[in-house]
């Protein structure tokens, strides 16, 4: 559900990255913003001077030029210091923005301002762990980094599984051993390896969960989930832009609704 964005004066935090990167889209945004509503401009130099100017916004709306890394800390810490509710978040994507764009926020410096100033507010479902961390898109497990991507054998043919297969074992994909338990109950455990777990919440309080087996012979897991609790011996996950872990057991809950985000209308 989208709402009209209630407060004409901005807090326009500028992420160090997004200046150093890319001068020029900062440049225009600034002075898109600037000339549309009273926006207060902030420079902050590192993580700590972001949640300090981000904590003492006031009435003013919170907007993030930078990239997804930017956003997703701006959201991790109004949801730590439990302003999510009552706090909608606007961004500018300068750099790498693919979740912010993913999210329905428009490409651009200028289209990205302009929907800062006349856009409503959407209201969207987080995944939210059991040590307070946050997810705005795609959780994955193991981290993308971790499972390259594996070449197709020459040969290989829908008629020869297991010749992608030994591919896999040998040289490409290490196997995971992980229990998985969606909504309390358990989908797969570690006698049964994975390739790899995704979590990406998808609307009305339940998020799309996808488990790739290691096995060619055995089908993968695809369903929705409310929780979802991961078990194994020292596994990481990535969570949106960041690679966190090892941990040995994480649940994730769907928080619906939990955060508002600026878009244009319609």
């Amino acid at each position: 559900m989208a709402t009209s964005a209630t407060s004409d004066q901005l807090l326009v935090i500028i992420d160090p990255a997004a200046r150093q990167g890319d001068g020029e889209s900062v440049r225009i945004a600034k002075d898109v913003l600037s000339a549309g509503a009273a926006a207060k401009v902030c420079l902050p130099d590192s993580p700590e001077e972001f949640a300090r100017v981000l904590g003492r916004r006031g009435s003013r709306r919170p907007v993030v030029v930078g990239d997804d890394a930017a956003l997703v800390r701006a959201v991790s810490l109004l949801h730590r210091h439990r302003e999510l509710s009552d706090c909608a978040v606007s961004v500018v994507p300068v750099g790498a923005a693919s979740l912010a764009r993913s999210l329905g926020v428009p490409p651009g410096a200028v289209a990205a301002a302009r929907a800062v100033l006349e856009g409503s507010v959407r209201r969207l479902d987080l995944l939210v762990d059991d040590s307070d961390g946050v997810v705005l898109g795609c959780l994955g497990i193991p981290p993308a980094s971790a499972r390259a991507s594996v070449p197709e054998p020459v040969g290989a043919s829908p008629a020869h599984p297991w010749l992608r297969s030994l591919v896999r074992r040998v040289a490409y994909r290490p196997a995971v051993r992980l229990r998985v338990e969606i909504d309390g109950e358990t989908v797969t455990d570690l006698d049964h390896p994975v390739e790899a777990v995704s979590v990406t919440p998808s609307g009305h309080g339940v998020a799309s969960v996808e488990i790739h087996p290691f096995s060619e012979s055995t089908s993968s897991v695809v369903t929705s989930a409310r929780t979802i609790t991961v078990t194994g011996e020292d596994f990481r996950y990535r969570a949106d832009a960041v690679t966190s872990g090892p941990v040995r057991r994480r649940t994730w809950r769907v928080a619906e609704g939990a955060w508002g985000l600026v878009v244009p209308r319609g």
